[in-house]
């Protein structure tokens, strides 16, 4: 997963996932050149979608990964030679994503990356260094060069179309000459869009056929293979190659008992007879050997009869133990039953052991959490007490000063040192309270509720520029883990200004960030919760972007935010039942599955 700029200084990280719960992201995803028929996201899903801040007044979409070239810039054919301040000082080539360095010079940004990736980079016009810091967003440049107009990329195959190169995504997306993969998942061809039809009728060797012989529906590759091996109607000849005439498939095995060239063991086999042959032998041998086959029968009932009767022996000395072993075999049930209820009670048992040792652990989290604050609240009443102390000995040297004649001059002195101390004192109280509420509302297992009220004024206030976004109480993976919080955009942000609502997640500076692994690499869900019977949540989930500097460990107080500017449009937002007593309810969680203890 990689994330790209947005307006205000946040990344946009595309979902890991696709479901109902992120449809209303998926109508507002870039277009993919995609085939009709054949979903937006399964055709343009987990792409990387660059937004720069131009595309805000020309359009809803930034240019989507199968539009721009993997290296270098554009290679469209121009209706007119693009002016030479539109050309890549490195590939030639028509700008895309435009950099510019400290020296005046524009790049591809895919360019500039490589030039900057040497050890000692410069700028191959004036050989003047280059520091990525300083290699800035052409935002003018892009907004002309995606004004120029262009041939219709199917050019070749006879689409006389011309555009601005803005509008090439949306024209491939409807082309007629565009060349899209047969949607039959078998076939590898790629054929014109207006000849999809004519593929799937007459040329795509994997379209729908039907047997001849058996009206049986497959594709046409596997139609002769099915005739030749299992089609139950297709002729086939007797493999004994008798005089008959050829016979459907599903009839060969009937045949074959009566086919006179058959050949068949005598009926007799198991007897002692080992004549075989075609089945007219047999027959004319069975009549010839009728008395033979008597002898054999007979010889063999005989030994049958001898091995019943040792049978009926052994049987009657095997049933005088019977009733023996039946009183071992009751015995044995009833101590089996006493071993069942026995296990029955010390699972039980386990069960209760398990439910004390769940509630004492939370208890032992709770205490752990009190001593904590307790431990806050004793080195403030430490420092307190010592103010206390000092302010006795000042008062008490006042009051000896006081007795003297020139003790009123340092009186005020100290009395308004001492108004000074105390204003100090009150802010430290204020700030302690403001502690004591935020360790209330923390949570230690990755997972934030946020309930923001009078959603309407705080709305009107985003609209109105008073207050664009709003941050969260912070929120922890555990509690030496990773300190966190989420941002709000009610009136949305960059591509979802005034559209949807934005929400982004944020990395904090926390205490324990040194025994921390980083990059931060958990697994985020952002949530809009359903207030309603149906609870129908929206959410989507990302995976972080190593290499974003949103989840390094940070250094000021809190990272860059990254999220979603896309969360949910405003219509739909307004039309469910995500809004109640002008309360919205978001919930963000972290996996912590796989965290290592600190």
């Amino acid at each position: 997963m990689s994330a790209g700029g947005s307006p205000g200084g946040r990344e946009i990280q595309i979902p890991l996932q696709q479901g109902a719960t992120a449809s209303s992201l998926a109508n507002n995803m870039p277009l993919s050149l995609v085939p009709p028929g054949v979903s937006l996201r399964q055709a343009n899903a987990r792409s990387h979608v660059e937004a720069p801040p131009e595309h805000g007044s020309g359009g809803s979409h930034g240019p989507d990964c199968g539009f721009l070239p993997v290296q270098g810039g554009f290679r469209d054919r121009f209706l007119a030679t693009p002016e030479p301040k539109y050309c890549c000082e490195a590939c030639r080539l028509v700008l895309c994503q435009p950099r510019q360095t400290e020296c005046g010079h524009r790049f591809c940004d895919s360019c500039i990356n490589e030039l900057l990736s040497h050890p000692k980079p410069m700028c191959p016009v004036d050989m003047e260094p280059l520091f990525k810091e300083k290699v800035f967003r052409d935002v003018c440049c892009h907004r002309e060069i995606m004004a120029l107009n262009v041939l219709c990329r199917s050019h070749s195959n006879g689409c006389v179309e011309h555009m601005t190169l803005q509008q090439v995504p949306d024209h491939l997306n409807v082309c007629p000459f565009f060349e899209v993969p047969c949607p039959l998942g078998k076939c590898k061809e790629r054929v014109m869009r207006k000849d999809i039809s004519d593929h799937l009728g007459f040329k795509c060797k994997h379209r729908e056929s039907s047997c001849e012989y058996c009206k049986h529906k497959m594709p046409l590759s596997e139609l002769q293979k099915h005739k030749e091996t299992v089609c139950p109607a297709f002729p086939v000849a007797c493999p004994n190659n008798c005089s008959h005439s050829p016979l459907l498939r599903n009839k060969l095995s009937s045949h074959q008992q009566e086919c006179p060239k058959s050949q068949a063991l005598c009926p007799f086999q198991r007897y002692g007879c080992t004549q075989k042959g075609s089945n007219q032998d047999i027959r004319d041998h069975e009549a010839e050997s009728a008395a033979d086959h008597l002898r054999m029968m007979l010889s063999r009932s005989c030994a049958l009869e001898t091995k019943v009767e040792d049978v009926r022996e052994e049987l009657l000395e095997r049933s005088k133990v019977l009733p023996g072993l039946s009183s071992r075999l009751a015995e044995m049930e009833k101590l089996t039953e006493e071993l069942r209820d026995k296990n029955r009670l010390t699972d039980q048992k386990i069960v209760n052991m398990q439910k004390l040792m769940s509630s004492q652990s939370e208890k032992l989290l709770e205490v752990e959490l009190e001593l904590r604050v307790l431990r806050l609240l004793r080195e403030e009443v430490g420092e307190l007490r010592g103010a206390v102390e000092n302010l006795r000995a000042g008062l008490a040297l006042l009051e000896q000063g006081a007795r003297g004649p020139a003790a009123n001059g340092s009186m005020e002195t100290q009395l308004s040192r001492h108004d000074d101390m105390l204003s100090v004192h009150e802010i430290r109280l204020a700030d302690m309270d403001l502690r004591f509420q935020v360790l209330e509302t923390a949570s230690f297992n990755g997972t934030l509720i946020w309930k923001i009220r009078e959603y309407k004024r705080r709305k009107q206030d985003a609209v109105a520029s008073k207050t664009s976004s709003l941050y969260s109480q912070p929120f922890y993976t555990g509690y030496f883990g990773y300190k966190m919080c989420a941002r709000v955009y009610l009136n949305g942000d960059g591509m979802g200004k005034g559209t949807h609502l934005s929400l982004f997640f944020v990395v904090m500076r926390g205490e324990y960030d040194a025994l921390l692994p980083w990059p931060f690499k958990q697994k985020v869900t952002l949530m809009l919760m359903d207030q309603g019977p149906p609870r129908k949540h929206l959410g989507d989930a990302f995976k972080p972007d190593p290499n974003s500097s949103s989840f390094r460990r940070p250094v000021a107080e809190m990272n860059i935010a990254s999220g979603c500017p896309l969360f949910v449009a405003q219509t739909v937002l307004d039309t469910g039942t995500y809004i109640k007593d002008d309360t919205i309810f978001i919930k963000v969680t972290v996996d912590t599955s796989d965290l290592p203890d600190p």
